[in-house]
């Protein structure tokens, strides 16, 4: 007998209304002792409130599985396509985006 282990696949439905996606310009993430939540979310110029398109509740175990195979398709992103480089400092809004200030 082989002693390999066994590749399992998984099958996967994507319907028309899902494979369509939403778009979002920030995510919002936060957890509890034993979950966590990302707030997918799509900021509009001049609106004061951002809108939630999605919301991803996941275990530990799974938003580590997650940051993992994130940080390996960003790597490979990058090695062909070079460095992504981000516009606006970590932790703040994208410049237009924000409170609606009125000007005269």
């Amino acid at each position: 007998m082989d002693n390999q282990p066994q590749k399992k696949e998984i099958g996967i439905e994507l319907s028309k209304e899902t494979a369509a996606g939403n778009y979002s310009n920030l995510a919002i993430i936060t957890h509890s002792n034993s979950e966590f939540f990302i707030d997918f979310a799509r900021l509009t110029p001049g609106v004061p409130k951002a809108q939630v398109v999605s919301r991803i509740i996941m275990t530990p175990e799974h938003i580590k599985r997650l940051y993992l195979a994130l940080r390996d398709n960003i790597n490979k992103y990058e090695s062909q396509n070079g460095e992504i480089r981000l516009s606006t400092p970590k932790n703040t809004i994208p410049f237009g985006f924000g409170p609606n200030t009125p000007e005269a």
